[in-house]
């Protein structure tokens, strides 16, 4: 646990129980206790399919709402509503934003002293608890689990559940053994969720928790207040200073893949006057801790750090997110950027992109691990690697690798900003397809490209594709310029990349089509990265208020800053700056105006609502 931070029975809020409050619908409660003024796409079906007593399998992208889908049926269903997390950061944030909407919840980890721990487990015995999270390897402790067979169970919630599959990429073996629950528990309702899962992994997931009469909701995972840009890497440093430049008074987070790495980049942010500090493993847990804090209280504006930091923080005020080296895979890179922007507004994903970096991570892949998982792993770099160097609108390479298409450019990446030269591929496209289907569909992209261009190796002849019509057809480009064409083939649909057999390629319906002449299609013409003149913007909520209202927005923020300081809790749950920033545009002047403002719910207005209100009342003075 956090020191500094409020305990369960210092935030807890007598007012004759909110809970208790008659609620005829699961509306009241999402107005009542979270203060919430709609659903988002998908979460009334989620919540009812729950609360009737049904399974679910959920995907939701970071910042979609997830929590809310387990968290609310918990208080409409009868019993103790069981969330497994294998993030102690994650329990923290969200114990302390439930208790401070009126909700009796409390978390069971590794983090808590004995006498901590048996003070739990007395008011969970004495029912005393809504939702309990606990940590995986506690719950699966088989005096916990038949503790927990006399006490009635609302749901059982495993959150970040790509942590079972042997596909994630974040495989626990400990997690996988969350299948077991089953058994203990066939009557009580059970909801999967992940914000990063591929097919592969979604398809374990099912196999592993036994989900397969579950319901699946799919939403979206598109951010579309995510800017993503990729740079090509020269002079990093100074890339990282003047993008910096442009984020002030921010907060946000820089990736590196290196402790030595993180400790230079944090010491040269500190030289110029940034508000940064460096966070690793080999740091003591004392000095981990104390940044970890200073950075969910804004008292720290940047944190330099190794992959590891941000699991599970739910902190919505993040405006960037800088991957100083590339990441290993999609799903790192999509779950990291994903912490930016978690409250709506405007944000940045900056990669600084080398083929240094891709040099260093094919060597390291190939040092150890099985000959299977190794296999994974590269196709998984490989995909980042299609990623970064992609031609074609950033968003949509992002999430077709995720199983999601969109129709349109998204608009708000370096490459619809700032778009590549387009030209007519259709002849080139042709040969690709042609190609893969002359091979069998059977290899993939190195290989397409060596029978394109004719080139004269081994496994050539031990297939004898020297022989094909193909062979040879593709002279007039480089294999750099046939390598985008066939990523670009793969973004925009018309090949796929089947991971379950050694990443090769293979044609979709739509492929039939050009190959048939039914259609053309325009590429982008390949080029080298070069600096990206990113259009400045105003960033975070300053983007969206005009001058008199940001001046109230900084009051409300300084407002909400001495109250966490008060209270012990990060500010963001007093209220969020999404809130923060409807109240200066909206201005409201009582009680049930300010309760139509998101993120203010019953408790919340009893609690805070009169000192904002004053707050505001004066601006307009």
């Amino acid at each position: 646990m956090l020191k500094g931070m409020m305990t369960a029975t210092q935030l807890a809020i007598p007012l004759a129980g909110i809970l208790d409050r008659p609620m005829t619908s699961i509306d009241d409660t999402l107005h009542q206790v979270f203060g919430l003024q709609q659903f988002r796409p998908f979460q009334q079906d989620i919540i009812e399919q729950v609360v009737n007593g049904g399974d679910a399998f959920v995907l939701m992208p970071t910042g979609g709402g997830k929590s809310l889908c387990y968290q609310l049926p918990a208080l409409h269903r009868p019993g103790l509503g069981i969330v497994v997390s294998p993030l102690i950061s994650l329990m923290k944030d969200q114990v302390d934003s439930l208790l401070a909407n009126g909700v009796r919840a409390a978390m069971y980890n590794s983090t808590l002293t004995t006498e901590e721990a048996r003070t739990v487990l007395s008011r969970l015995y004495n029912g005393e608890i809504d939702i309990l999270y606990v940590a995986p390897e506690r719950m699966m402790r088989p005096g916990f689990i038949s503790s927990l067979e006399h006490i009635p169970l609302a749901l059982i919630a495993i959150d970040e559940a790509h942590c079972v599959s042997q596909w994630g990429h974040d495989f626990r073996p400990e997690y996988a053994a969350l299948g077991e629950l089953r058994e203990y528990f066939p009557e009580v309702p059970f909801i999967a969720l992940t914000a990063t899962a591929d097919p592969q992994t979604r398809d374990d997931i099912v196999a592993v928790l036994g989900l397969h009469d579950a319901r699946q909701f799919t939403t979206s995972f598109d951010r579309p207040n995510i800017r993503y840009t990729v740079l090509e890497k020269h002079q990093p440093q100074s890339q990282l200073n003047r993008f910096l430049g442009n984020q002030t008074d921010s907060s946000g987070i820089v990736y590196a893949l290196s402790r030595k790495r993180v400790e230079e980049i944090a010491g040269y942010l500190c030289d110029r006057g940034f508000s940064a500090a460096a966070y690793h493993a080999g740091l003591a847990a004392e000095t981990r801790r104390q940044v970890q804090e200073r950075f969910i209280c804004d008292d720290v504006l940047i944190v330099v750090a190794t992959v590891a930091f941000g699991m599970g923080i739910d902190k919505p005020n993040v405006r960037f997110v800088v991957h100083y080296d590339l990441p290993r895979h999609m799903e790192g890179y999509y779950q990291e950027t994903g912490r930016a922007g978690r409250d709506g507004l405007a944000a940045d994903a900056l990669l600084l992109f080398g083929m240094q970096d891709v040099a260093t991570a094919r060597y390291h892949l190939e040092q150890g691990g099985s000959e299977n998982q190794r296999r994974i792993d590269a196709h998984k770099l490989n995909s980042m690697v299609g990623f970064a160097e992609s031609l074609t609108c950033r968003r949509r390479v992002l999430l077709g690798y995720l199983g999601e298409q969109m129709e349109t450019d998204c608009g708000n990446c370096d490459i619809c900003l700032d778009p590549p030269q387009q030209y007519d591929a259709t002849e080139a496209a042709r040969k690709v397809l042609s190609c893969v289907y002359r091979v069998g569909q059977s290899f993939g992209i190195r290989h397409v490209v060596d029978v394109l261009r004719g080139a004269d190796n081994e496994r050539i002849r031990k297939f004898n594709h020297e022989r094909l019509t193909t062979y040879g057809i593709g002279m007039e480009h480089s294999a750099a310029e046939w390598s985008s064409i066939v990523r670009q083939l793969i973004h925009r649909g018309y090949l796929i990349q089947d991971i379950a057999t050694f990443s090769v390629l293979k044609l979709t319906p739509q492929a039939l089509r050009l190959l048939r002449a039914e259609e053309t299609l325009e590429l982008a013409r390949p080029r080298l990265l070069e600096k990206h003149k990113k259009k400045k913007r105003k960033s975070g909520p300053i983007a969206e208020l005009g001058e008199d209202d940001l001046r109230l927005f900084e009051t409300l923020r300084e407002l909400r800053k001495q109250l966490s300081a008060e209270q012990g809790v990060p500010p963001y749950v007093i209220f969020g700056d999404a809130a923060l920033v409807e109240m200066s545009r909206e201005r409201p002047c009582n009680a049930t105006q300010f309760l139509e403002i998101n993120g203010v719910g019953q408790v919340k207005l009893e609690r805070h609502g009169a000192m904002f209100l004053e707050a505001i009342a004066c601006d307009e003075a």
